[in-house]
């Protein structure tokens, strides 16, 4: 395929004016399953490993993206935290940005994001409808479904402290991973539109494995795919 460096895609577009195949992007072999048994061989859909973190991730993605036959979309998705009032768990998430949240700098005045420093952007629009299409799909099949901003983190939040952070940084994030900024920035760079989907499977904030919910999760996020191979 053919590489547009730093290529954009509004997130006016319509999702309609896009074509080809769609690369799903997923960090651990888990998530890749779920996501293979949603899709029930559906040809369309690639399911690639992108590993964890944003660096990463965005080298398998660009590095699948060079040896991908006619890809129109792409894909990060897996298992997240979710802000409280914003994701339950078992909630899907579909991202209208895509966020990474602590890539920047400190000062004495607190956290300066990478756009304030005006080196870039530290945010990923995903086109508008597209997201709502996603989202309205899920919900109409009965599934609890969120749209909203979708946090990258280094790394993963484990105190109150940074989850409330967070959530005043972007208001009305929904939901916290660790590679969507990545996918979607080697998207963008080949001036593909990307968009993210995540099953909450634990509350951002303090670490308690036992509240974690990854199987049922998991099984959100497979129920999640079988819907959306009908309307991307």
């Amino acid at each position: 395929m053919d590489l547009k460096p730093h290529g954009l895609i509004s997130q006016s577009e319509s999702y309609s004016e896009l074509n080809g195949n769609v690369l799903v992007m997923v960090s651990v072999e888990a998530e890749r399953e779920a996501v293979l048994r949603g899709l029930q061989g559906n040809s369309r859909f690639e399911v690639r490993l992108a590993g964890v973190g944003m660096a990463l991730a965005a080298a398998n993605t660009a590095f699948a993206l060079a040896a991908a036959d006619n890809c129109g979309l792409v894909i990060s998705a897996g298992i997240a935290g979710g802000f409280a009032g914003q994701a339950a768990i078992g909630d899907i998430v579909v991202a209208t940005d895509i966020v990474a949240a602590d890539l920047g700098a400190e000062s004495p005045d607190g956290f300066l994001p990478l756009d304030e420093l005006g080196f870039g952007s530290c945010r990923v629009p995903v086109p508008a409808a597209l997201a709502a299409r996603a989202a309205a799909a899920l919900q109409a099949a009965g599934m609890p479904a969120k749209a909203g901003p979708v946090l990258t983190v280094a790394t993963a939040t484990g105190t109150a402290e940074t989850a409330l952070r967070h959530a005043a940084l972007v208001p009305g994030a929904a939901a916290e991973g660790m590679e969507g900024y990545g996918v979607a920035a080697a998207a963008q760079q080949a001036g593909l539109p990307a968009m993210e989907v995540r099953a909450v499977s634990n509350a951002v904030g303090p670490r308690d494995k036992a509240a974690w919910r990854i199987k049922d999760a998991l099984n959100a996020l497979e129920q999640a795919f079988a819907i959306l191979t009908e309307v991307l």
